[in-house]
């Protein structure tokens, strides 16, 4: 099911919104939850579990005595404590019997703490490897030996005589047998219109023609970009650049770092017709095998082959170490991002706010429900990395407490937590004002 089919009903910016804050909802809920089944398996009584903020909407209460609401702001979520002053879980409200103290935030042992906030990143990233060892379940594992499955749909020019289900064996002389070839194979061709196919069809080898491997044709949009702001889409064919013809993606590879930001104008073929659309490349820093970045001028677009290689099914055993790998890339090249923005390697227009995910978002829920519940992991894995920041208010604040008091042997004292976490709510204020107008001003 196409999620494009929405957006003239709602208009893109309440498509754009909802898909954001259905996105948040179920990332904050299950943050949220972590911090509550954990908090519960370790002995501290929930009093409230709140997704969104401000005036109630709906609310019951289990058999456990916590209050489940869903308030009027879906913006984010709390879980308050039995005794918390606040949603923060800092100071007490002086309620609680001291026969309770056991079963509050502040009276529970250092363990149960520290286990009870670290539990919502955790679940955070749990999500994230969830979303990402699914989709690595949906997508499969290319064939072997590689068969072809559907085609791109391309302009007549571009026409092929392959078959469905035709497995390939060479491509102008360059077999494709190997999978360590088959991750070259685009470089060791020939720049040209048309290829030499060599395939084996119902049991017999013939060579037929088809168009370059990697046409000039739209996989996929990157969120927010000059090609995403020009209304591209996937599958359309780019068949000139400023008057000049092209038939393959490596040229647009060339043309569009070449142009430094200059306006191109492309002419498009979308389902049968031509349009002309003009766009600007915009410099992009992007994360380079050693962790350092590099400064490249991009439309925001990515190719592939013309055709879909059959796959094979992924097991949960196979996904989840996959997973775990994805994870830790996302996480890694972030901290990467941050440390060069902050010390002034690259530009802050790498930095998003709330704008700029919700963007993302919907621009990735327009593309389809596999893009959308992709965004779902990403988002959920920087959460959970923000999250584990040491800042008063953020959770990785109260793991600065807790690691103060394990080797200190004494909780800090009540006055200097609210000083510090007026300050922690202030930086944090200041840092989302920061990203709204670096989103919507800065770098819109």
């Amino acid at each position: 099911m196409d999620l494009t089919s929405f957006v003239p009903l709602f208009g893109n910016f309440a498509f754009t919104l909802g898909a954001f804050i259905l996105a948040l909802s179920i990332i904050v809920a299950i943050h949220e939850y972590g911090h509550y089944i954990v908090g519960r398996w370790c002995g501290i009584h929930a009093e409230v579990f709140s997704l969104g903020f401000g005036p109630v909407i709906w609310s019951g209460t289990d058999a456990r005595g916590t209050q489940w609401q869903i308030a009027a702001l879906p913006l984010g979520g709390y879980v308050k404590f039995l005794g918390d002053a606040n949603a923060a879980s800092v100071g007490s409200d002086g309620t609680v019997p001291e026969v309770d103290a056991r079963r509050t935030m502040l009276g529970a042992p250092l363990w149960a703490r520290t286990l009870t906030v670290l539990a919502g990143p955790v679940f955070n990233f749990i999500l994230a490897m969830a979303v990402f060892a699914g989709t690595i379940m949906y997508q499969g594992r290319v064939s072997e030996p590689l068969t072809l499955g559907s085609f791109t749909p391309l302009p007549p020019s571009f026409a092929a005589e392959l078959q469905e289900g035709d497995v390939l064996l060479a491509i102008e002389g360059v077999p494709v047998d190997d999978p360590d070839r088959q991750i070259g194979l685009v470089d060791a061709l020939p720049l040209q219109e048309r290829l030499a196919y060599s395939v084996l069809r119902d049991g017999e080898e013939i060579t037929v023609d088809g168009p370059y491997l990697m046409p000039s044709a739209v996989a996929s949009v990157v969120p927010r970009s000059a090609a995403d702001d020009a209304d591209l889409k996937i599958d359309d064919v780019i068949m000139a650049v400023d008057g000049e013809p092209i038939f393959a993606f490596t040229q647009l590879q060339e043309i569009v770092p070449a142009r430094a930001g200059d306006a191109l104008e492309l002419l498009i073929w979308r389902d049968g017709e031509e349009l002309t659309v003009t766009l600007e490349p915009r410099a992009t820093d992007e994360p380079q095998p050693d962790g350092t970045f590099r400064t490249v001028y991009r439309i925001g677009i990515s190719g592939q082959m013309f055709f879909e290689p059959q796959t094979d099914s992924v097991s949960l055993f196979e996904a989840v170490p996959m997973a775990v790998d994805g994870l830790w890339n996302t996480l890694t090249t972030s901290i990467s991002a941050i440390k060069h923005i902050i010390i002034g390697r690259i530009s802050t227009c790498n930095l998003s706010g709330p704008v700029g995910m919700a963007q993302t978002v919907g621009s990735m829920a327009e593309q389809g429900w596999d893009d959308f519940i992709l965004s779902i992991g990403l988002v959920s894995a920087a959460v959970g990395l923000v999250n584990l920041f040491p800042v008063p208010v953020l959770d990785g604040g109260h793991l600065a407490f807790y690691a103060y008091e394990a080797v200190t042997r004494r909780k800090p004292n009540d006055r200097v937590l609210q000083v510090f976490m007026l300050i922690g709510l202030t930086l944090i204020l200041m840092l989302m004002t920061f990203t709204v107008l670096n989103d919507t001003l800065l770098c819109p």
